[in-house]
């Protein structure tokens, strides 16, 4: 029985892709934060011969230990790594400070970093790392700021592993989500122009939902991604690659500053 590592599995992504792998007969280690989240996680997956949970911060000291001796103590072996926890709410450049900074970069790459570290001297052939990226990561985005620059590093890393570890049968890839209906960014859909930007930008008559992001994880962890490495998946509706606009877009008019 494969054995797969989630973090942030107690919500949204983490949570969906839990439960794929699940399906997919895989034993899950959901490792969060939020005690009360990983509940939901062990009520969702109401099966503890194949279920473990660890409440601990990503970003703590000896968490990637820790971890990775939660898995090999209850399953004995690790074959998947999905790093998905994360933060939103990121402000440009000029408006970060160098807490805001820490935080985005210890959560989002130093945290990955660390536990791809410790766990990869447990992988072998057929095993592999799915790192969640960001769309982001590829495009830069507005006011991205120190999340741009923690997920643009995430993918840095994970083209890394697949060039050092490939050769050993190790997979890396990353999968950049656009803006997809969790709870951490249901609430900015109040702002107006946060929804215009990603609806009306979109040319897909839908938003992303979890199940869209976590069946593109649970594909690269199965057989049929077999010979898929090194790779950024982005799964936002062709957010990034087109520059659509929306008929009410073109047909809206500009407004100048001076008139608001």
């Amino acid at each position: 029985m494969q054995v797969a590592i989630i973090t942030g599995a107690g919500s949204g992504i983490g949570l969906g892709t839990a439960k794929m792998l699940y399906d997919a007969g895989m034993a899950i280690v959901g490792v969060g934060r939020d005690q009360a989240k990983l509940a939901a996680l062990e009520t969702t997956i109401a099966d503890p011969a194949r279920l473990a949970t660890l409440s601990i911060d990503v970003t703590a000291d000896d968490a990637p230990q820790r971890i990775v001796q939660c898995a090999l103590d209850r399953f004995g072996r690790i074959d998947f790594l999905v790093n998905n926890a994360g933060s939103g709410s990121p402000k440009p450049l000029h408006e970060t400070d160098d807490e805001t900074l820490d935080y985005f970069l210890g959560l989002m790459l130093r945290a990955p970093f660390r536990l791809c570290r410790e766990a990869i001297v447990h992988m072998g052939e057929g095993c592999g790392i799915v790192n969640v990226s960001s769309t982001y990561a590829v495009i830069g985005g507005r006011r991205g700021g120190a999340y741009s620059a923690a997920k643009g590093g995430l993918d840095a890393l994970t083209k890394h592993i697949a060039c050092d570890y490939g050769p050993q049968g190790i997979r890396a890839n990353c999968v950049a989500p656009g803006v997809t209906m969790t709870d951490m960014v249901r609430h900015r859909f109040e702002d107006e122009m946060f929804k215009r930007v990603n609806v009306e930008t979109t040319p897909f008559p839908r938003l992303g939902e979890v199940s869209d992001v976590a069946s593109t994880i649970a594909f690269l962890c199965s057989p049929g991604a077999g010979f898929i490495n090194g790779q950024t998946i982005v799964v936002d509706g062709g957010w990034t690659t087109t520059k659509y606009l929306s008929p009410r877009a073109l047909t809206t008019r500009w407004v100048d500053a001076a008139e608001t």
